[in-house]
């Protein structure tokens, strides 16, 4: 019987600034969020942009890249996991027009 109040935001992290301190593409997965992944998300490791991000962790300070076309037995992309300064942020960053 733990219902949220309706003073409690439900979905605040979709609307925050900072993007999840957890987020995977895909859709099997417990930390994949459609709404923030609609947003827009960008990836700095280490100070370089990375594109080909499957997952990222910044508390654990992890990133996981595809690793080319190359696809597992299920037809998953493998991925190897980099290790580093995480930096999530939002590409559609939010415009103070007066």
């Amino acid at each position: 019987m733990n219902e949220p109040s309706s003073s409690e935001p439900v979905a605040e992290a979709a609307n925050a600034d900072t993007p999840p301190d957890r987020l995977s593409t895909e859709m099997r997965s417990p930390w994949f969020d459609a709404d923030v992944l609609a947003r827009g998300i960008g990836i700095r490791l280490n100070g370089v942009e990375k594109h080909n991000v499957e997952e990222y962790c910044v508390s654990e300070g992890w990133i996981r890249i595809a690793m080319g076309k190359t696809r597992d037995r299920k037809g998953n992309a493998l991925t190897i996991k980099l290790q580093g300064d995480v930096q999530p942020f939002f590409r559609d960053a939010p415009q103070n027009n007066p």
